[in-house]
């Protein structure tokens, strides 16, 4: 076949590839795909290894089935020539963005039918940080790492307002959700501090939204799990970045002393005030010197055994104060000032200082360090839960002091938001209460541990302690919701059930984005081995 016939030819292909998309013919993607249907930048790849990396991820609870390509995108318009497709589709197949792949229950996961649109490792044109210092802002792409996104704005001295506990995820990953930490009572989550998106909507068209622009689709995606768009550019609110950290922990005895001082802690918004809050259940002795034990020396561990406490539970506060070495002297008045008004067991007082961006990567030393004894690839049966705080009270008396009994197989964070640093216009689902606490069961599933660290067990203890909740009439919601049923989701969202429901008709109206969180379903999904057990454990 000589030049010009070849080129006749693939005009005619593309031109035939156009016409199948355009009206809709009976074309399976599967045979888009073969024909190549779909011109992108990037590149697709059925590589046996790549579809298996994609059908898993942090929680190893499920066993999604493989889906039928995976999309490495150079760009937006990469995203949305897929969605684009699979909206014209006669069978409407499903698109799923995975970021780090650090969901519980296989919420990225696509299907046998669907495609999985690896944002985390785009092929070269992806777009990198930019970095606007006069505008105080930096827009990234969907796909990048917030670790990469605070190496680059510290070139210039500034840093996002809001984190994540792990910055090894990606930002429309936690963009999708809410993204908090214990700047959370003081800035809001990460979702709060978004001024601009970039989105794929489940029909394929690029749309930017903001406060002043598609005011609806920019609420609706924040917060949104991914049911309405894929965020593939986000602008993000920056600050001046401190240099350091005075990091400070203090153990309680009474639960009841140790709330009231969070609570204290976060109603603080002048200049003096802590810029951190959070703090853990410890049930056992072991717990406060391997959760973050980078925190303490091994050669000055805390000894419980000292410290007295009521029925074998203690409460640990962590807080920090950001400064810059030329106010070391000023930061440590305001600390002993700040310290004066809490009420902790005097004696437990443990304070480390460091870097900022070694603060904010602390978690990550930690993981390196559960690699290293391969105890990081296991299954992970967590459950997160935003608890009231008039009802905080009953749950600790009903789950650390009564489900949990004396044993855990990971850390439980505790600590409270306030309601008002979220914006009741986002898909984010809250208690409906001024004050409200995180609940973190972050357990880690032994194959040859005791009995309490099976897999069997913690996903028992979850659902025991979702029964309870229940039973107790305790109004929680599910942080990174998984949930087995729609009707559980009309309960999960309440009131923001009917805008929730609108948003998909409006911009995912054939339910293409995100079927692995189960909320809508799509006539062709096959997510899951019909042998594929349900669990009611959220992912972090």
């Amino acid at each position: 076949m000589n030049r010009e016939m070849t080129s006749s030819f693939l005009l005619l292909t593309f031109a035939i590839c156009k016409l199948i998309i355009a009206v809709g013919l009976n074309v399976g993607p599967s045979e888009l795909l073969r024909i190549g249907a779909i011109d992108v930048d990037g590149h697709f790849t059925v590589h046996p290894s790549d579809l298996a990396s994609v059908s898993s991820d942090f929680g190893m609870l499920k066993s999604p089935e493989e889906p039928l390509a995976v999309l490495h995108p150079s760009s937006a318009e990469d995203v949305a020539r897929l969605v684009r497709t699979a909206y014209g589709s006669a069978t409407a197949f499903p698109v799923s963005a995975r970021g780090h792949g650090h969901s519980i229950n296989g919420q990225a996961a696509a299907g046998r039918n669907g495609v999985v649109v690896e944002m985390n490792h785009g092929v070269t044109g992806t777009p990198k940080p930019l970095v606007r210092p006069d505008e105080m802002y930096v827009d990234v792409w969907g796909g990048e790492l917030w670790v990469d996104v605070l190496k680059k704005t510290l070139e210039h001295g500034l840093a996002p307002k809001s984190w994540t506990d792990y910055l090894y995820l990606t930002v429309g990953g936690t963009l999708s959700n809410a993204g908090i930490s214990g700047q959370a009572f003081h800035h809001g989550p990460q979702i709060s501090n978004v001024l601009e998106l970039d989105v794929v909507t489940g029909k394929g068209e690029v749309m930017r939204c903001s406060e002043e622009e598609n005011t609806r689709l920019f609420h609706g995606v924040l917060g949104g799990l991914g049911q309405f768009g894929i965020i593939t550019r986000a602008r993000i609110s920056l600050e001046p970045a401190p240099q350091r950290v005075r990091w400070i922990r203090v153990l309680y005895s009474s639960f009841k002393v140790f709330t009231e001082d969070q609570e204290y802690l976060i109603s603080m918004h002048g200049q003096l005030k802590f810029d951190y809050v959070e703090g853990f259940v410890i049930v056992d002795e072991g717990l406060v010197n391997n959760w973050r034990s980078s925190f303490f020396s091994p050669r000055n561990p805390v000894k419980i055994s000292s410290v007295s406490s009521n029925g074998s539970v203690l409460y640990c506060l962590e807080i920090t104060k950001n400064y810059h070495d030329s106010d070391s002297e000023i930061v440590d008045q305001e600390v002993e000032i700040l310290m004066k008004k809490l009420n902790f067991i005097p004696t437990s007082v443990f304070t480390t200082d460091l870097q900022y961006v070694d603060f904010l990567d602390r978690v990550h030393k930690a993981e390196l360090k559960l690699r290293s004894k391969n105890l990081w690839e296991v299954p992970h049966p967590w459950l997160n839960l935003f608890v009231p705080k008039s009802r905080i009270s009953d749950f600790d008396k009903g789950v650390f002091k009564g489900i949990l009994g004396n044993k855990t197989s990971g850390p439980i964070l505790i600590y409270p938001m306030n309601k008002d640093k979220w914006d009741e216009r986002s898909s984010a689902v809250t208690p409906d209460e001024e004050v409200f606490y995180l609940v973190a069961l972050l357990r880690s599933a032994l194959t040859d541990g005791e009995e309490t660290q099976k897999l069997e067990y913690l996903k028992d203890q979850n659902r025991r302690i979702l029964e309870f909740c229940e039973q107790a009439k305790i109004n929680v919601k599910q942080y990174l919701p998984h949930h087995a049923t729609q009707e559980e989701w009309v309960a999960h969202f309440g009131d923001k059930w009917d805008r929730f429901r609108s948003l998909k008709a409006e911009f995912d109206p054939r339910h293409i984005l995100a079927t692995g969180q189960r909320i809508f379903q799509n006539p062709s999904l096959s997510l899951f081995p019909p042998s594929s057990s349900s669990s009611s454990a959220a992912s972090w």
